[in-house]
């Protein structure tokens, strides 16, 4: 077969293709800006300059995977089966046990490793493509607005229509199922929740969860017989970073009408924050057999898998979440947040709960008020003021929705002392 000319492009030349030529599709150009870029500027040209910058904007842990898991994988990455490709069907036989005796553990809930679970390339990589395993083309996606972007990002690159649920401090950070319009509820055919949330840090109890549930419920009793209602997702990421051993965050499977063969749900669980091992890329959902099986199918068909030694190692890792290495890390952030949380109040700055948030990696502020104005200071107005006048980088609450610009997050991921000093360079502020 012969390739002519007229087969290339206008766009290509003689010359190729032009530099800077926009060859994005139309789903990612639909995806919602990247905000950071002023921001991420300057804090470049403070180093530059030789700031000694603090960086409480990434949410990356500052210490290393506890010992016990690396060796875990040093052992399991010599077995020759573990060099092969990894484990299909969901994942490694032991991950998936581990991980079904983890919520059997630290839950309650009994599960089947099998029916029911399906190891993900960390929780992103399942949030990202569970919209592709149930949804269809201008079905509607339900997520909470401000949220973590994935939730959004994955229902536009499977070209779903997103709407947004307004949740706000008055709210509790969490939205009204009842102020859902009827149109959109006959159009959802996914919700997302986020407890404890990033980026408001915002937790949830077990009425708001049945609450969610009994409102899924409904979108499938009031359709057409044969056709699909709405399918609930909740993603708890941080549910072992707590501060409170009496107050530990819920599964979404710990609500009074749960039931795992029957509600149409799924949850995701990472081992990025418990672990410190963001890097390893590994955790897993646990929900209704029959979304298992739709999302293990999708990544069936666009992944290999976790490799295996990972599995292994996060098998152990899910063994011993009660191990003494991690409680050590919850009260190393939780140090962390009663240095900061003071601070941040001494500068005007308005946060939830007498001692802060009580559970996550994150702190939700309000900025300070304006003199001029009475109102919040803009977030992207103050960061930029605290990385000018405080050499301190945060995360500007409009970075993630309009409805966050009277907020800045601030990540627990500098040790105590370094924290100490963003208290002091914060006194600088108020002069």
């Amino acid at each position: 077969m012969t390739t002519t000319v007229s087969s290339v492009p206008n766009s290509v030349g003689a010359a190729g293709l032009a530099s800077g030529t926009d060859i994005r599709s139309e789903r990612l150009r639909a995806l919602p800006p990247f905000l950071f870029d002023e921001i991420d500027r300057q804090k470049r040209e403070r180093i530059a300059a030789g700031a000694d910058v603090i960086n409480l904007g990434v949410g990356d842990p500052d210490q290393p995977t506890p010992g016990f898991i690396v060796e875990a994988m040093d052992r399991a990455m010599r077995e020759l089966v573990n060099q092969q490709y990894p484990a299909v069907g969901g994942g490694l036989k032991s991950f998936r046990e581990s991980a079904a005796n983890f919520m059997l553990r630290r839950f309650g809930v009994k599960v089947d490793p099998y029916r029911h679970i399906v190891c993900c390339i960390g929780s992103k990589d399942g949030i990202a493509h569970l919209p592709w395993a149930v949804t269809d083309p201008g079905d509607i996606v339900l997520c909470p607005d401000p949220a973590y972007p994935v939730y959004e990002i994955g229902a536009v690159l499977a070209h779903c229509r997103v709407h947004k649920l307004t949740v706000s401090a008055q709210s509790g950070w969490k939205p009204h199922f009842e102020q859902i319009p009827a149109e959109v509820a006959r159009a959802a055919r996914l919700m997302w929740l986020n407890y404890p949330s990033n980026p408001t840090a915002a937790d949830a109890d077990a009425d708001f969860y049945a609450r969610a549930i009994d409102w899924t419920l409904g979108t499938w009793r009031e359709r057409p017989e044969g056709s699909r209602g709405c399918f609930l997702a909740s993603d708890v990421a941080y549910s072992e970073l707590y501060f409170d051993p009496a107050n530990r965050p819920l599964s979404v499977w710990q609500a009074p009408n749960a039931e795992i063969n029957s509600t149409p749900a799924i949850e995701f669980h990472s081992l990025s924050k418990t672990f410190n091992m963001t890097g390893w890329r590994i955790g897993f959902a646990v929900g209704h057999p029959s979304i298992i099986s739709a999302l293990a199918s999708v990544k069936a068909n666009v992944d290999s898998g976790v490799f295996n030694a990972i599995q292994a190692a996060g098998a152990v890792a899910l063994d011993r979440f009660e191990d003494p290495e991690v409680e050590r890390m919850r009260a190393l952030y939780k140090a962390r947040r009663d240095v900061i949380v003071p601070g941040l109040r001494s500068v005007g700055c308005e946060i939830e709960h007498e001692a802060g948030p009580n559970a996550g990696f994150f702190v939700w502020a309000r900025t300070p008020l304006e003199t001029s104005t009475g109102r919040p200071a803009d977030s992207m107005t103050f960061a930029a003021r605290l990385l000018r006048e405080a050499d301190t980088v945060v995360v500007p609450g409009a970075g993630f929705s309009p409805r966050g610009r009277d907020y800045i997050r601030i990540a627990l991921t500098v040790d105590v002392e370094r924290m100490k000093e963003t208290v002091r360079r914060l006194a600088r502020l108020k002069h």
